[in-house]
């Protein structure tokens, strides 16, 4: 019982802790663009236009310099034989990214928060560590694939460029302050770039196109040869990245949909179809460049390309002028689109995880200073070839973190005290649980096999 004299309560204590969870919702991540865009009335196609944009933030992960290596590995060593992989973890992501989005509209929690709310402090903890150094292996990979990108393009030294990079995380903070709509309307431009890019380049290769068609249907050759097997397991294990699980769940939500059960089974429906629609943009371009890879250096008898700037200066004396350089200007949007998601997800997972509020600019500087600095010094001490290496050793830093993202996820969208009527029926449970065991096998796999190559 309330007396009329008794203190006010905490603001947090106010509000109850909702069915399946512990604790009262707490402040939204990215809380400048929470629930910023209204959902337009009218015909089904406004609503779908009102919803595109969260989708492509998250396509971007799919496409970053990260995945290059392993697709112009797949593409000069075995030809068109392994687009039947990229195919199936479009597929693995396309459901994920569905689960995540699901988690965000219906719980009103990012990922992130969800864990918060469900695990104890020390695994909370190991969760949040984790993830932070994915972040920073991610952001690695941008600043090495942009580093590269201006190297090529204008000449400037590796180093310089991977410290240019920083001045980025002011484009963020400028754009998100003019509106979140802006910033996705960048996103989109960047891709639009790298698919044109890579449109020009496969015009110029002129690939076989019954070759093609046949490269997507899967072959038991990919798992009889060990070294197929090998890059295969590195696109799958490159393709999903675990920010982005995180990520979609946060910015689904800076749409103003109706909290009740039909504006949120509406909302599901749309962000659905907005990250199919996106990643299968991601699907196009991972595809382009193993198809320009296969043939452009299969065909040529270049077998052994697996670097971004061997690719770059193979391209114009195969395919004749122009291809060097839309290839280099394809890799910096891609670099430059990356940073722009791997930021804003840095900052949701800092925020979910830990409920610390940093000023976004300091948290994007602290998220860039960490992958920086070992650019920086493997640039100047190594050069070209240290920095491939480590483009490759970010990857295996991410592989061994996504299992830590994808249980959780599969487990909270799987749980009926949580997500009420729109937990995962036992068809969707066992997909995503499948997936999600595929994946750790695989990345584990990846791990052993890398691990005994650098002990070799």
């Amino acid at each position: 019982m309330a007396f009329p004299d008794a203190p006010e309560p905490p603001d947090e204590t106010l509000a109850r802790a909702e069915p399946g969870w512990r604790r009262a919702r707490e402040a939204p991540s990215l809380a400048e663009s929470y629930r910023t865009i209204p959902i337009a009335r009218g015909p089904w196609w406004r609503k779908l236009l009102a919803f595109a944009g969260p989708g492509y933030l998250v396509a971007v992960g799919y496409m970053d310099p990260g995945n290059w290596a392993t697709d112009l590995a797949g593409g000069s060593r075995f030809g068109y034989t392994l687009l039947s992989v990229i195919l199936l973890s479009n597929l693995m992501a396309v459901l994920l990214q569905g689960l995540s989005a699901k988690l965000g509209i219906v719980t009103g929690r990012d990922l992130a928060q969800a864990c918060r709310d469900h695990y104890s402090p020390p695994v909370n903890f190991a969760l949040w560590v984790l993830c932070e150094i994915a972040i920073a292996a991610c952001d690695l990979a941008e600043v090495i694939g942009s580093a590269i990108a201006l190297n090529l393009l204008f000449g400037l030294p590796l180093p310089w460029g991977v410290v240019l990079t920083a001045l980025d995380v002011l484009l963020v903070l400028f754009l998100q302050n003019r509106g979140f709509r802006l910033l996705e309307a960048l996103v989109l431009a960047l891709i639009f770039t790298i698919g044109v890019c890579f449109l020009f380049e496969i015009v110029l290769a002129r690939p076989d196109v019954a070759a093609v068609a046949a490269g997507f249907v899967p072959t038991t050759q990919i798992l009889r040869d060990r070294e197929m097997l090998y890059i295969a397991v590195g696109i799958l294990g490159a393709t999903v990245m675990p920010h982005n699980l995180y990520l979609h769940s946060s910015v689904v939500q800076t749409r103003r949909y109706e909290e009740s059960v039909p504006g949120k089974r509406e909302a599901v429906r749309y962000a659905f179809a907005d990250s199919t629609i996106a990643l299968s943009f991601a699907l196009f371009i991972n595809a382009a460049i193993l198809i320009v890879a296969a043939a452009s250096f299969h065909t040529s008898g270049n077998t052994e390309v697996a670097e971004i700037q061997d690719a770059y200066k193979l391209l114009t004396p195969l395919l004749g002028a122009g291809a060097s350089t839309a290839f280099a200007l394809a890799l910096l949007a891609s670099g430059q689109n990356s940073t722009l998601t791997g930021t804003l997800a840095g900052q949701i997972v800092m925020e979910g995880f830990l409920n610390i509020r940093l000023r976004p600019w300091l948290r994007r500087l602290i998220t860039r200073g960490i992958a920086i600095v070992p650019a920086v010094v493997t640039a100047i001490l190594y050069g070209e070839s240290g920095t491939a290496k480590l483009l490759v050793m970010s990857q295996v830093i991410l592989s061994l973190q996504l299992s830590f993202a994808v249980f959780p996820l599969v487990a909270f969208t799987s749980d009926r005290a949580k997500m009420g009527e729109f937990t995962n029926g036992w068809p969707l449970k066992i997909a995503a649980y499948t997936v999600a065991g595929f994946i750790a096998i695989l990345n584990a796999w990846l791990l052993v096999q890398t691990f005994a190559a650098f002990a070799a």
